[in-house]
């Protein structure tokens, strides 16, 4: 069962992406559940990279070699997706992908990347304050 308290979630998820600002390998370890897995739709990968990534040390090594957290991190706003803690990406307001997490035990057990702008609009989408 996902933990309920939004407020440990949104921790989570920011020590997430101080974590990727930094490129900080092991703190990315740190919140990662070692089951962690993530998927991203096929608007939100280059062509030929991996839409799932398995294992904490595979999702912080990709995060850490992409870059692509700490890149989109200024542009992120906190949101709640589908009534968890997520971020939406949102230059100039509009949403441009949204990532939501799924964590149990203050850890990240499980990353969506959605970008296809047709899910975007399905998606039930409500920012939180800062």
């Amino acid at each position: 069962m996902p933990d309920a308290d939004l407020a440990r979630q949104r921790a989570v998820v920011d020590a997430f992406f101080a974590a990727a600002r930094d490129g900080d390998f092991q703190a990315l370890l740190a919140v990662l559940d070692p089951d962690a897995v993530v998927h991203a739709d096929a608007g939100a990968v280059p062509l030929g990279a991996p839409r799932v990534v398995r294992g904490a040390a595979a999702v912080a090594e990709q995060v850490r070699i992409t870059g692509g957290f700490a890149r989109f991190a200024r542009f992120a706003r906190p949101a709640l997706v589908n009534g968890a803690a997520g971020v939406v990406l949102a230059p100039g307001g509009r949403p441009v992908a949204v990532i939501g997490f799924t964590i149990k035990g203050d850890k990240i057990v499980e990353i969506d990347i959605l970008a296809d702008p047709a899910r975007l609009r399905r998606l039930d989408l409500a920012a939180l304050d800062n």
